[in-house]
């Protein structure tokens, strides 16, 4: 995704970093409930809500989490009127780079909750989102992850929603373009990272549970040379071939791929990434079907997507992949303070259990079982080639359609 293909959340491994946030109750943060008990000001005022981005400025990811720090920003101007206020609440943002390190991920937001920060919200690395999301509920306070794709993350606790789509919604959208999955041989060509096994148990569930026999080969995320791998996925002989991959090196995966002949052998299914990736595929992408979390003007005769897309090119910015999962995560704060609190966190999270809303992307709901974000999805050809190659729609998934299963949501 991301980078050149598949759209999805590349992630680094957990290591020992668990530790840090399984252990790492913040020192004075306030009783169950809130993230600080800050009512006003010394003027009089009503308090500031105090929200923490956390998300990848730097490191592999960077361009993703660009997209995603102007699509809030977006948002933010969209759903308060261009006022950063809610109910006279002034949404004051501290931006932090956790450069898809989960150590520095979980040292940005302890430090933030420390100071009172009621809100965090990014998170463009799965790996990074798994580690936060603990420290959140621990400490109460409410968290809107971003384009981190792992499914662990839904349901993980009630503090903890997400603003853009789950690895099983990716799936379900490649399933629609599988056809009858029944007896086919489904390879899963990955990086060993938590999204790359995500989407393996993903496809395992979906596929799998349609009749396809699944299996995986996965790559290190630094690999350079993947030729090997490119000739260990032709040699299993593969109907379907489920590429789920992100980061710098995977221009060097599709050159494998057409090298080794997997684009003629088997049907190729990947994740449409942003327009700097729609070159790489060159030639070959006529050969591959893409399934679509976003790509602008994806949402059809949208106005909310207009607004974003107005929104970011009049800041400077240019639209793209993870533009609307920044966009949502402001449209899901603003709500969370203006039908729940400002103060009260538990309050905050209640109020967006069930919502409904129309975003960017069309009309989305936040389901109250495990706070998934229900949404379209898409599918798409990619048409012409070099710089002039560009997305062409094939068919909008609804939110119902591409949802996945239910699970009830930890404490």
């Amino acid at each position: 995704m991301p980078s050149s293909l598949t759209y999805a959340l590349r992630s680094r491994s957990l290591r020992a970093l668990t530790l840090l946030a399984t252990g790492a109750l913040v020192a004075g943060c306030s009783s169950a409930g809130t993230a600080g008990t800050e009512t006003g000001g010394s003027d009089g005022r009503p308090a500031a809500v105090k929200v923490g981005l956390v998300y990848s400025r730097s490191g592999l990811l960077a361009a993703y989490g660009k997209q995603y720090e102007e699509g809030f920003k977006a948002g933010l101007a969209y759903a308060t009127h261009g006022t950063n206020t809610v109910d006279g609440h002034r949404i004051e943002v501290t931006e932090q780079d956790d450069a898809g390190d989960p150590a520095k991920a979980v040292a940005a937001a302890k430090s933030l909750v420390g100071k009172g920060y009621k809100v965090l919200a990014g998170t463009t690395d799965s790996g990074v989102a798994l580690q936060v999301a603990p420290l959140a509920a621990q400490n109460k306070v409410l968290y809107v992850s971003g384009p981190a794709a792992t499914d662990a993350v839904t349901g993980v606790n009630a503090y903890t929603f997400r603003s853009g789509r789950q690895s099983y919604q990716d799936i379900l959208t490649a399933g629609t373009l599988l056809g009858d999955a029944k007896g086919k041989k489904v390879t899963v060509l990955a990086q060993n990272s938590a999204f790359g096994k995500a989407n393996v148990d993903a496809v395992k569930a979906v596929l799998g549970k349609e009749g396809a026999h699944v299996g995986s080969v996965l790559a290190p995320p630094s690999a350079t040379d993947l030729t090997p791998f490119a000739r260990q996925t032709r040699a299993g002989r593969p109907d379907l071939v489920f590429v789920a991959w992100a980061g710098s090196n995977a221009p060097a995966l599709w050159t494998a791929l057409s090298q080794q002949g997997v684009l003629e052998a088997s049907k190729v299914v990947t994740g449409l990434a942003g327009t700097a990736s729609y070159p790489v595929f060159g030639p070959a992408g006529s050969k591959v079907a893409f399934l679509a979390h976003y790509f602008p003007g994806a949402g059809g005769d949208n106005p909310v997507e207009k607004a974003m897309l107005d929104g970011i090119t009049k800041a400077g910015g240019t639209p793209d992949l993870f533009s609307p999962d920044g966009f949502t995560a402001a449209q899901m704060i603003v709500h969370a303070i203006g039908s729940g609190s400002a103060t009260d966190t538990a309050a905050m999270a209640k109020a967006l259990e069930g919502w409904t809303f129309d975003g960017p992307k069309g009309r989305e709901q936040i389901r109250a079982a495990d706070h998934a974000l229900l949404q379209p999805m898409f599918t798409a050809r990619l048409k012409g080639t070099g710089a002039a190659a560009r997305p062409e729609l094939i068919d909008s998934v609804p939110m119902a359609e591409g949802a996945p299963p239910a699970a009830g949501t930890a404490g």
